[in-house]
């Protein structure tokens, strides 16, 4: 029991020290957002007083309504096509076995590990020949395939630990492959599915250098790139427009994550006892 006891203790002081090393940066930033500009911050500080005046002046300076409604409409369409495809792709790789299926496998993995950097610039040249350049599918197409392989690899996990007896049992009532899919493995799948949506659509916001690149119109602009913009303007002049801009963008997320946590928790251990 002392053992067992110590062992307690010490995995969360471990776990309480990283905790603290995760919220201290996102605290400063949110204190020094509810900060005012004459308040003289240099570090971690409380407000005497708390006041939302710079969030409604960073919101009306910035025009953050388009970049977070442009980011919104980026990252859900990106997340249900990237949910359908992978779901439907993982199914196959993950209970079917035909001819080919590892290489192909392997082959869809290289998206993985492939720098989409190198990607950027062909890409922009590919879409200015179509006329897709300065759209909203210059940003959603591209993010599409790069989740793509991710979200099959997430879901063939997921497929390849369910019990195979429920496969064949649905196969000899007569079941076709996609009536297995979703009548008997599609509803133990959604805490794997949501938890991939997250992520998705956490990487999604984020992206910064795809709409750095093929986005030109200012009413097209993101909620990262407008806000990329609108710290190089006012870091210097009002650090707390920049904190409350930042805090502005990154709430979504945060959002996201509270409505989903249970999902997400679930999805984050779904595949890990097999029978």
């Amino acid at each position: 029991m002392t053992v067992s006891r110590r062992e307690q203790v010490l995995s969360y002081a471990v776990l309480g020290a990283f905790a603290i090393l995760a919220l201290y940066p996102i605290l400063s930033i949110v204190l020094l957002a509810l900060h005012r500009r004459s308040d003289l911050v240099t570090g971690f500080a409380i407000p005497d007083h708390l006041s939302f005046d710079t969030f409604r002046e960073a919101w009306n300076l910035g025009g953050f309504s388009s970049g977070l409604r442009n980011s919104l409409i980026v990252a859900a369409a990106v997340s249900l096509a990237t949910a359908v495809l992978s779901t439907l792709a993982g199914y196959a790789f993950g209970t079917m076995r035909f001819r080919g299926s590892n290489a192909l496998f392997y082959v869809l993995l290289i998206g993985l590990i492939f720098p989409y950097e190198a990607t950027v610039i062909p890409l922009y040249y590919v879409f200015r020949d179509v006329g897709l350049t300065d759209s909203l599918w210059a940003l959603i197409l591209p993010q599409i395939g790069l989740s793509v392989p991710f979200g099959t690899f997430w879901m063939r996990a997921f497929f390849r630990s369910t019990p195979g007896a429920l496969v064949e049992a649905s196969r000899l009532d007569g079941a076709s492959s996609f009536a297995t899919l979703v009548r008997v493995l599609l509803p133990q799948a959604w805490p794997a599915i949501t938890t991939m949506v997250v992520l998705v659509f956490m990487w999604t916001w984020n992206e910064f250098l795809l709409a750095l690149v093929m986005i030109q119109s200012d009413s097209l602009r993101t909620a990262p790139l407008d806000l990329a913009i609108f710290a190089g303007t006012n870091r210097y002049s009002d650090p707390t427009l920049t904190a409350a801009a930042a805090v502005l963008v990154a709430l979504p997320i945060v959002l996201v994550y509270v409505f989903l946590q249970r999902s997400f928790i679930r999805g984050m251990f779904a595949g890990s006892v097999k029978e």
